[in-house]
């Protein structure tokens, strides 16, 4: 297996606290966000840049060149049915390399149900070879301890562990990055399986940051994320009172609680809903209880 150090260095220690080696999420609109927040993450922290729609690929580079720039590790996002041919493809994944240094990527299927051009999932996308043809040393790849909408739970649990095995034939350390929850439980059920199906792969558990109520139950149903009011209340919400905020405390107090070595190597990936700012002054007030 290739090493975990491909990731990122911090992979080959054990974490100091649930939160140690985190990182967090982008679009390219929040470059500015990210530079004032910039001052409370550590160094080489990873910062995925996602590929929206409506984004077009110079702001996305500038935003992956800002990150490097600043001092972070940048991990833009390659959704695999926008991409509209493989020129565009080539191009885009050469500018970054070239412009941000980049040497880990994500990469994910995307929600349009027709693709663009001719990639209709990740492995399409990984089994180019253009990205070891690059450079990349490390590729991220979806995890969904919720199941996922279009496959079976064993669909899901075989394309994920295909994938893995493709990325490290390839000599790139292959990373999975779960869908943010509120279930602390479904979460640690998942991993259990994961490693139990011989899955040894890095892990991000996806956990959505600090934002009013009303913003995470619309994330949520944005993104087919369970919320109903039993998960909501692990989370520490109850979905009759949705005035105010809200932040993770809970789920991250299950977490710590419930990970141990059979888990493996897992670190968090926050979704800032409520800003990055917002995100990363809760982290620092977390590690420092």
């Amino acid at each position: 297996m290739v090493s975990p150090s491909q990731i990122h260095p911090n992979w080959e220690r054990a974490p100091d606290g649930i939160t140690d080696g985190y990182s967090l999420e982008i679009t390219a609109k929040d470059v500015e966000s990210l530079r004032k927040a910039a001052p409370g993450i550590p160094p080489a922290t990873p910062i995925a840049v996602t590929f929206l729609p409506g984004e077009e690929a110079p702001a996305r580079i500038a935003a992956a060149k800002a990150v490097r720039d600043m001092g972070f590790e940048p991990m833009p996002h390659f959704s695999a049915r926008r991409i509209t041919s493989q020129a565009e493809f080539e191009d885009y994944l050469n500018a970054v390399v070239t412009q941000a240094d980049v040497k880990r990527c994500f990469v994910i299927a995307g929600d349009p149900e027709q693709a663009a051009g001719p990639y209709n999932d990740s492995s399409e996308l990984i089994g180019t070879g253009l990205f070891e043809k690059a450079g990349i040393k490390a590729i991220g790849v979806g995890g969904h301890p919720e199941g996922h909408p279009n496959m079976t739970v064993d669909q899901c649990w075989d394309v994920l562990g295909r994938k893995c095995a493709d990325i490290d034939a390839r000599g790139m350390a292959p990373l999975v990055v779960t869908q943010f929850g509120f279930d602390p439980d479904a979460a640690l059920a998942w991993l259990a399986e994961l490693r139990a199906r011989g899955i040894a792969a890095p892990v991000r558990i996806g956990v959505p940051g600090p934002a009013g109520i009303k913003t995470l139950l619309r994330f949520a149903a944005r993104c087919g994320v369970g919320a109903s009011a039993s998960v909501m209340a692990k989370y520490g919400i109850s979905i009759t009172q949705l005035l105010g905020s809200a932040g993770p405390d809970k789920l991250v107090d299950a977490l710590a609680r419930g990970m141990g070595e059979p888990h493996g190597a897992v670190r968090l990936h926050f979704y800032p809903f409520g800003g990055l700012e917002k995100t990363v002054d809760w982290i620092k007030g977390y590690a420092a209880k």
